[in-house]
């Protein structure tokens, strides 16, 4: 008896693909930002010829630059889980502590802007222990240092002044030097770009980098997306939660030098309800109110949004009031957009 064998032939398994380019840049957090940015770019060059105008231009990317420069810093502490409410009034007080050193101690200006930031940099460290420490919600905790803040900048501010607004910084030592710095103007053509919009730039770029491809990076995702779980893989998350509240308070540091040395003058009630517009961009930049989830280049474009969109109003010549409309239907807008991508994000993860 004869036993033949037959060769059998196996076929390799099939290689599984992974994400197309395509699939990739549509689950990115930013994408629809950056789609909605280019929507209203275009259609305010359509409406209005001021708009790309060198002067429109510089106008404009003005606007979004400090509140760009926050909402940077608030994306990243939102990702990470927590919201500030006081990031907006802290650019006053920082303001104030700058110009009251400088205008009525009669201190050098960098002496008293060091002294500003050691001011932002505690009070945000403690907002970060204190939400840490006690398990409240980041809502309250910053409520409440934005009600003390606001107190303190009226209180403080007419005692030794007997108004509410502090000016004449251009007049002490050491002005011209720290005005290169935070309020100088770089000439490009005819338009007039100023040193917050180089902040923000650099700013964004440095919270990209630390956000994608650092270790702390991956702990605010971690510490956002579930505090226990970052826990028990041994992240660090009270000091990350608390370093993130400091980078809130720094970016309200780098706004008000920006402003009080641009200025020269400062009012004790300024900054307040912009922390809400902080959130919006960051919101409109893919953040989700959840935590886990967003883009730092996402919140600068968001605050691009923002300056496009209220000073092609202006230049449109319509009703400044239909900016608040605009407000209420982008961020409606862009929760719905970002729970979508963050689902599909996830299925394309797996």
């Amino acid at each position: 008896m004869t036993t033949t064998t037959e060769d059998t032939e196996v076929t390799p398994p099939a290689r599984t693909e992974g994400p197309s380019l395509l699939q990739r840049l549509s689950v990115r957090p930013e994408i629809g930002a950056a789609l909605g940015a280019l929507l209203v770019f275009v259609f305010f060059s359509i409406v209005t010829d001021r708009f790309l105008s060198p002067l429109g231009i510089a106008t404009w990317l003005d606007d979004a630059s400090t509140l760009g420069i926050m909402a940077v810093a608030v994306a990243l502490l939102m990702i990470g889980g927590e919201f500030d409410l006081s990031a907006g009034v802290m650019t006053a007080s920082t303001a104030l502590v700058t110009a009251l050193l400088a205008v009525h101690a009669g201190w050098n200006v960098w002496f008293a802007l060091l002294v500003s930031l050691v001011f932002a940099l505690t009070v945000g460290g403690f907002n970060g222990w204190v939400v840490m420490r006690t398990g409240l919600p980041s809502f309250i905790v910053t409520l409440g240092t934005f009600l003390a803040l606001q107190g303190l900048n009226l209180g403080v501010t007419r005692l030794v002044t007997g108004t509410v607004q502090v000016s004449g910084v251009r007049a002490a030592a050491g002005y011209e030097s720290a005005g290169w710095v935070f309020a100088a103007t770089l000439n490009i053509g005819d338009a007039r770009i100023q040193a917050s919009v180089v902040w923000w730039i650099v700013l964004t770029a440095i919270a990209s980098i630390i956000l994608v491809r650092t270790r702390f990076g991956n702990w605010i995702f971690a510490v956002g997306g579930s505090l226990p779980s970052a826990r028990a893989v041994g992240v660090p998350a009270d000091r990350t939660k608390i370093l993130l509240f400091m980078g809130t308070a720094f970016a309200g540091w780098v706004v008000g030098s920006c402003n009080i040395l641009r200025f020269a003058s400062v009012q004790a009630n300024q900054g307040v309800g912009l922390e809400l517009h902080y959130i919006i961009a960051a919101v409109v930049g893919g953040c989700l109110l959840t935590g886990g989830f967003g883009s730092a280049i996402g919140a600068a474009i968001g605050a691009l949004i923002f300056g496009m969109a209220r000073q092609g109003i202006v230049f449109a010549r319509w009703d400044s009031d239909w900016f608040m409309l605009f407000l209420g239907v982008l961020l409606l807008a862009a929760v719905l957009v970002n729970n979508r991508f963050q689902k599909r994000a996830e299925r394309v993860r797996r």
